[in-house]
């Protein structure tokens, strides 16, 4: 039976697992390594931290996701169909790795995040069309 997440240690597999996912999907792979041109060894830390504040409160993660999103829905129309992959993907590599109240509350998360995030980028785009 998988183990629940507990920690750092697992917070790395699930984000590295996740990644590796991402960015090999056709939807959502072009925007991760196309158009944000993420270097991902740089970016693992930094999305560590924000899943470890998220699943265990760590207050690691001091950036604004938000802001970093809308100039990134500048360059790219992120759309209702790349958060659902994305959410997608990341259930599946909870799923593959973990159980557990942590684990659902990981997905829960995503779920919560990817609908703010879509909500609050397609709000932006009525304020400031040319944004």
């Amino acid at each position: 039976m998988a183990q629940d997440l507990a920690g750092r240690p697992d917070v790395q597999e699930l984000v590295g697992a996740f990644y590796r996912q991402a960015f090999a999907d056709p939807l959502i792979g072009p925007i991760f390594t196309d158009i944000a041109r993420m270097d991902l060894e740089a970016h693992m830390p930094i999305m560590c931290d924000f899943w470890e504040t998220a699943l265990f409160r760590t207050g690691s993660y001091k950036r604004n996701a938000l802001q970093l999103h809308f100039a990134l829905d500048n360059k790219f129309q992120l759309e209702p169909q790349h958060f659902a992959r994305w959410v997608e993907l990341w259930g599946r590599a909870v799923d593959e790795r973990f159980a557990g109240p942590k684990a659902e509350l990981a997905k829960r998360q995503a779920e919560r995040i990817a609908g703010a995030m879509h909500r609050r980028l397609s709000q932006r785009r009525l304020q400031w069309p040319a944004a």
